[in-house]
């Protein structure tokens, strides 16, 4: 995996024009992710959540503020910042495995790595493995479930080497089982690797889960309210929702998307 990236974010802004009508999506938005941690962005529908991720990302240009990763301005897209959106994003046309190889072979080819094929074909092997996707390596997408593209997503996203993982509510639409088997995943991984994450949802729990903080969203106009420290010990595969540190985290991230 690449450097962990420190992302520092610094008062920024997004209006959107339509017609002649503006929309503030985001104003004021201020955080600090620290290298190697596990950040939730949470709050409900239209808070800026998926346009701060955008911008970070380096696919939404900011109307106001700055964004640094690991210590460079984000001025575009770039492979070592991934992405995963709630809807699985593979290539029709590919194999799992080459979907998984689409990036790593695309910076070969661009002069950012020197690795040869069978390298890569060693790698992808291993995150097919890791990801619980071993023998669908020449399926294609239209042949995995649901739960599989997800896994097959979030293995090219690893495969880039990314220094920053973007998520933005990646499990959303899936059933609970499914769900919590992509949580154990993501952690296992993050413990592993501990890679910086920042990871989009409105789900309170899931941010308890995941998250070393949870930055939660909201207002008029829309901007991070509040940065939570989530005390709870990890591992954390699963949670125990009656213990008081749980409960204590939830009262005051509830209590910071109502005020």
């Amino acid at each position: 995996m690449a450097a962990q990236a420190e992302v520092l974010v610094n008062e920024v802004g997004k209006t959107f024009r339509r017609g002649g009508r503006r929309t503030v999506a985001l104003a004021g938005a201020s955080l600090r992710v620290r290298a190697g941690e596990l950040v939730c962005l949470l709050g409900p529908s239209g808070c800026g959540k998926s346009t701060l991720l955008r911008i970070i990302a380096g696919a939404l240009p900011a109307d106001e503020g700055s964004v640094t990763v690991g210590g460079r301005p984000v001025a575009g897209p770039s492979p070592y910042r991934g992405m995963l959106f709630q809807t699985p994003m593979l290539f029709g046309w590919l194999t799992t495995r080459n979907n998984i190889l689409f990036g790593p072979r695309g910076q070969r080819a661009a002069g950012r790595h020197e690795r040869d094929d069978p390298e890569l074909d060693e790698e992808a092997a291993a995150l097919l493995d890791r990801v619980g996707l071993t023998g669908f390596g020449d399926a294609f997408p239209h042949e995995l479930s649901g739960g599989m593209k997800h896994r097959a997503a979030f293995a090219r996203a690893l495969a880039a080497r990314p220094s920053l993982l973007l998520m933005d509510e990646p499990f959303g639409a899936l059933d609970a089982i499914t769900r919590e088997r992509m949580h154990e995943l993501l952690l296992d991984i993050w413990d592993q690797h501990r890679t910086t994450i920042l990871f989009v949802t409105h789900d309170i729990e899931e941010a308890i889960l995941l998250g070393d903080r949870v930055a939660v969203m909201g207002g008029t106009p829309p901007g991070i309210r509040e940065v939570i420290d989530i005390p709870l010990a990890r591992p954390r595969y699963a949670l125990d929702t009656d213990t008081e540190v749980f409960l204590n985290a939830r009262r005051r991230i509830r209590a910071s998307l109502r005020s």
